[in-house]
């Protein structure tokens, strides 16, 4: 049983997360180390893909070395929302392939057999391409998901086929997504492991994103992976990354980090609470005269401590990054100011632009 103090805890978290002062050197290593970089359009700063890896890389990252990453080099893949390192595909395919739909999912697709083999046979035949390119011969609507999908049945059903493991997304055109039948994306030679050896591969691998985790989280479960640890202050029960351990004696110290708000280092709300006293609530989704920090405020980490939470956005027409407000969740010092104002600058140079309202 290893015993951390809150402090190691968090600088745990944060380093396994790249958020420390050794920023990494590319994208294919910030991937195979936190596992999902999270796609979202919402484009306040930049979208989630583009400003998670800068959070981690710096100023030396853009937006072509992740292009290539997937759709040249192949080393990273999209799947269900996020790039994922191809690393992962001997875990994640066996999971695809006997993942269960929920009921009313299984109803929907036997009821649009004809419709899946369509689409199928559509993509065999000519793709890759996108769902644009691929006629609806649903037999049923999909369901409308919350607003999620329109009348057009097909991205629902690629959507569907994607995560049985049938389809693959193989790059983009701008924001849309070319589909291709799996079979041409996957590797053919991917080692035969069990569902439940992936299974315990995958809570291993998201420990080593995450440092530290719940041993029950069902945001971030790990299950029995790693090595059990008490937390100062918490009851709750651990597992830690014994190599996150092994390197707590090379600690480099912390930087300031600007994080999107769907960033992975963020996904685990409760957790966020527990080891960094932190609680943070997105207000994309609350009416404007409810919002206390901003639209799509994004945190900001000192160190290992959550301090403040920035709302700006790209003035295109201005071609300016607008900084609404700083939220100081704590005062700052000067130091905190100088080293968080600086931050912003570079943000702003990142993006090329002037930076206002600092």
């Amino acid at each position: 049983m290893h015993r951390l103090t809150r402090d190691e805890a968090r600088r745990i978290a944060v380093r396994a997360q790249l958020l420390d002062a050794d920023r990494p050197g590319d994208v294919v290593e910030v991937a195979e180390q936190i596992g999902t970089i999270k796609i979202d359009p919402t484009a306040t700063i930049a979208p989630a893909e583009q400003s998670i890896l800068w959070s981690r890389i710096g100023w030396s990252f853009e937006q072509p070395q992740l292009t290539k990453a997937v759709e040249t080099d192949r080393l990273l893949f999209e799947f269900d929302g996020g790039f994922h390192p191809s690393s992962l595909l001997p875990v994640l395919v066996p999971r695809m392939r006997q993942r269960k739909l929920r009921d009313a999912t299984v109803q929907w697709m036997r009821a649009n057999d004809a419709f899946r083999r369509d689409v199928l046979a559509r993509l065999r035949a000519d793709g890759p391409l996108l769902a644009a390119d691929i006629p609806d011969t649903s037999a049923v609507a999909a369901a409308s998901e919350g607003g999620w999908y329109g009348t057009n049945a097909v991205p629902r059903m690629l959507e569907i086929l994607m995560l049985i493991g049938e389809v693959a997304i193989v790059g983009r055109v701008g924001r849309s997504r070319r589909w291709d039948i799996a079979e041409r994306v996957y590797p053919s030679d991917l080692p035969d492991i069990s569902y439940e050896d992936a299974g315990r591969r995958l809570e291993e691998r998201r420990l080593q994103a995450a440092g530290i985790a719940r041993r029950r989280s069902p945001w971030t479960p790990v299950g029995e992976a790693g090595e059990a640890a008490e937390v100062e202050g918490s009851a709750w029960k651990w597992r830690v990354d014994p190599e996150a351990l092994a390197a707590m004696d090379t600690d480099p110290g912390g930087r300031v980090a600007i994080l999107n708000p769907y960033d992975g280092m963020l996904y685990d709300r409760p957790r966020l609470q527990e080891l960094f006293d932190f609680t943070y609530v997105l207000e994309q989704f609350k009416p404007k005269a409810q919002r206390r920090y901003g639209y799509f405020a994004h945190p900001v980490l000192v160190g290992d401590r959550f301090i403040g939470l920035l709302d700006a956005e790209l003035d295109r027409k201005r071609e300016t990054l607008v900084v609404n407000a700083l939220h100081e969740l704590v005062p700052f010092d000067e130091e905190e100011t100088e080293m968080v104002h600086a931050e912003i600058r570079e943000l702003g140079e990142w993006l090329g632009v002037p930076v206002t309202g600092l």
